[in-house]
């Protein structure tokens, strides 16, 4: 008789963005009449760059040609693509990466989730909460994490590191020693960034305990201010004990089209009791089992977002949703809510008003002012009572839904 991973069953409900596309789906159903504005999940409304959607028909035409026709792509993915990362991400920021340390997927989620299998089952994660949660659910599934405790709305074997306006959002050391330390910068779902000597101070932290960092820096593009790093390579010694995670959903409007990339260094060595063995030999042979590779079409496009055109046309786009996040913040502020991120990132973490329930406020806002939101406990404990909206939406509809919420 066959059996299950029963690591699923611990989860609890269903993955947070389906459980609200379903509340909202049932509010429709039954309110025909209302226009709902969602500012709830984090995907971009913009069309993609002219030149991505030109490099693009190019690459069809390629593909359509017996003389240029391309198969399956490369492992790692194409060298077009890797060293044109390469140039602009890193060694724009006098940051040295060889080719083979960078891998080309179908998106930083992807990775996200499936970075867990050249990891131990004992090994003890510790995440920022509130977190984005692929980082506990995918550990979850492979019985990293212990129990589901419901009324602590936590896992027992996760050490929680809270991130709350008491400090100021940034993560202090645990007093357990974790493995490996989850680390978004600028942050999902709170919108605030460190500083590279906070950022700095985790690299230090990390290679003091040997413990590796995985570092989600999907929103990088997003970043306004001088002292927020690019890259976890900006600190010193970041080479050993990071691993970064890159997404061009954000910054390209690739949620439809899924492209990322994730770098390994191959400094960072696992030791005793293996002799020495890099984790960039690990995912290179989980990437080339598992994975047939981002299509060279995506790829193509992927380049395209780095030639001159793309880097203005994508720059706009950027603008275009952190005015968004202006309008979300400064309407918001103005009303008297307590008011968090939207500066180098497009969220905005909002407080709930008096003891109301991020649930509660979710439910508010749906039937009251017919805006979706994201309650902020779906993030973690120190979610609760408090909530993100996105700047993804159309300028007519951010600059609608605020008035909207203000009104009530």
């Amino acid at each position: 008789m066959f059996k299950i991973n029963d690591n699923f069953l611990k989860l609890p409900g269903s993955y947070l963005f389906s459980t609200i596309g379903k509340k909202v789906a049932e509010y429709k159903k039954a309110n025909p009449d209302k226009t709902v504005i969602s500012l709830g999940i984090g995907d971009v409304t913009l069309p993609l760059a002219k030149a991505v959607t030109e490099a693009m028909h190019r690459a069809v035409d390629e593909m359509g040609s017996a003389e240029t026709f391309r198969g399956y792509s490369p492992d790692l993915g194409y060298e077009f693509l890797r060293k044109t990362i390469i140039e602009n991400d890193y060694n724009s920021r006098n940051i040295n990466l060889d080719i083979d340390e960078v891998f080309i997927s179908d998106g930083a989620k992807s990775d996200c989730g499936n970075i867990v299998d050249i990891f131990a089952v004992d090994n003890t994660i510790a995440v920022t909460d509130p977190v984005y949660p692929v980082y506990i659910d995918s550990n979850a599934m492979a019985g990293k994490t212990g129990d589901y405790d419901k009324d602590k709305q936590a896992w027992t074997d996760v050490i929680y590191m809270p991130c709350t306006a008491a400090n100021g959002f940034v993560p202090e050391f645990p007093e357990r020693t974790p493995d490996i330390i989850y680390i978004c910068c600028p942050n999902n779902p709170t919108g605030t960034t460190l500083t590279k000597s906070e950022l700095q101070s985790w690299v230090d932290y990390a290679n003091k305990n040997k413990a590796i960092i995985i570092y989600d820096a999907a929103y990088e593009a997003y970043i306004s201010e001088p002292d927020v790093p690019h890259s976890i390579y900006e600190c010193g010694g970041a080479k050993t004990c990071a691993i970064e995670m890159r997404s061009f959903s954000k910054n390209a409007g690739f949620t439809g089209t899924r492209l990322g990339f994730t770098v390994i260094p191959k400094e960072i060595v696992a030791t005793e009791p293996y002799g020495e063995v890099t984790l960039n030999s690990l995912w290179a042979r989980r990437h080339g089992t598992k994975f047939n590779g981002a299509p060279y079409i995506i790829q193509r496009a992927g380049e395209a977002v780095y030639s001159e055109e793309g880097k203005a046309q994508t720059k706009e786009q950027i603008a275009y949703y952190m005015k968004n996040a202006a309008t979300i913040r400064d309407g918001l502020t103005a009303a008297g809510y307590e008011v968090y991120g939207g500066i180098n990132a497009p969220y905005i973490w909002l407080k709930t008003p008096g003891d109301m329930t991020s649930w509660d406020f979710f439910d508010l806002l749906l039937e009251k002012a017919n805006v979706v939101g994201t309650p902020g406990s779906g993030f973690g404990p120190s979610g609760e009572g408090y909530f993100r909206l996105t700047a993804f939406g159309t300028a007519e509809n951010t600059v609608e839904a605020v008035e909207r919420i203000r009104r009530i």
